[in-house]
């Protein structure tokens, strides 16, 4: 394992061969105890989309956005390689990058399907973490979910190769309760972000995740955490969420009232008030 960048970018290199593209933010008083935040955004998006959290978290946190395997400027496996594309890999190079960065513990935001991934580090590595909190996150993805990602083709990693990232961003931008703004702008820009990451990146994430299933965990976490429900996705529910909350002893839960599934950007005001007053109970 080894930090490395290439003057405008920083990575880290696996030692199964494949790199992480990371973004570190951290404008807090050097003399002063800080945390640290790692912010895993969800299937398709980048570090580049959660740019407007950095002002209000970066002053009293150190603040980490990493690239999932095969998104924006990380690497993804060739076909026929070696690599494991598993769970336990995946929850490896999180660990990794921590301990290249000499960071012991953080507290872990994972949107979307990320929740997932925060749910199974919550279980495998609670030493790593001080909190963790899941925006908008489903604990497995059902059939009709797939089916609905797929967009009329064999499979969901099938759309992305043979629509590339960009069309399977712009099909599901154009679908209600996902990507939800008034300002066309936002959307072509994100679309465009999407588009940093190869089809056949996507592809093998989206293969991944056709079988992460965390229901298993959440009877296991014993960190802190925070459900953050969004009240209008085509994807999750509040029930849905509530129901997480049930299994998941101590959790807390807010519902933010915006549109769409990415409340992380809809209602993004009420989604850091949130989280800041969590972490901040937490001491």
């Amino acid at each position: 394992m080894s930090l490395y960048t290439d003057g405008r970018h920083t990575f880290v290199n696996h030692a199964n061969g494949q790199r992480t593209h990371y973004i570190v933010d951290d404008f807090t008083d050097p003399w002063k105890h800080r945390e640290t935040i790692l912010i895993q955004h969800g299937f398709c998006r980048t570090t580049a989309h959660w740019y407007h959290w950095i002002p209000s978290l970066a002053h009293k946190y150190r603040v980490i956005r990493r690239d999932l395997r095969g998104h924006g400027l990380s690497s993804y496996p060739e076909p026929n390689s070696h690599y494991d594309y598993s769970l336990e890999t995946l929850l490896d190079e999180i660990v990794e990058l921590l301990d290249c960065l000499g960071v012991p513990k953080v507290h872990f935001l994972g949107e979307s399907t990320s929740g997932m991934v925060a749910e199974a580090l919550a279980v495998k590595h609670p030493d790593r973490l001080h909190s963790i909190t899941i925006c908008s996150s489903p604990t497995h993805l059902p059939q009709p979910a797939l089916d609905f990602f797929s967009f009329g083709h064999k499979d969901w990693p099938t759309a992305c190769r043979v629509m590339g990232s960009k069309g399977w961003a712009t099909a599901l931008s154009k679908a209600t309760g996902t990507v939800t703004s008034s300002d066309p702008d936002y959307v072509e820009w994100w679309i465009n972000q999407v588009s940093v990451s190869d089809g056949d990146g996507l592809a093998g994430y989206a293969k991944f995740l056709s079988t992460l299933d965390a229901r298993e965990f959440l009877g296991k976490i014993s960190v802190p955490m925070l459900i953050l429900a969004p009240k209008h996705s085509a994807v999750m529910s509040v029930d849905q969420m509530e129901g997480v909350a049930a299994k998941v002893a101590g959790s807390r839960l807010a519902v933010i009232d915006a549109p769409g599934h990415e409340i992380y950007t809809t209602g993004a005001i009420q989604c850091q008030a949130a989280t800041m007053e969590f972490w901040n109970s937490l001491g």
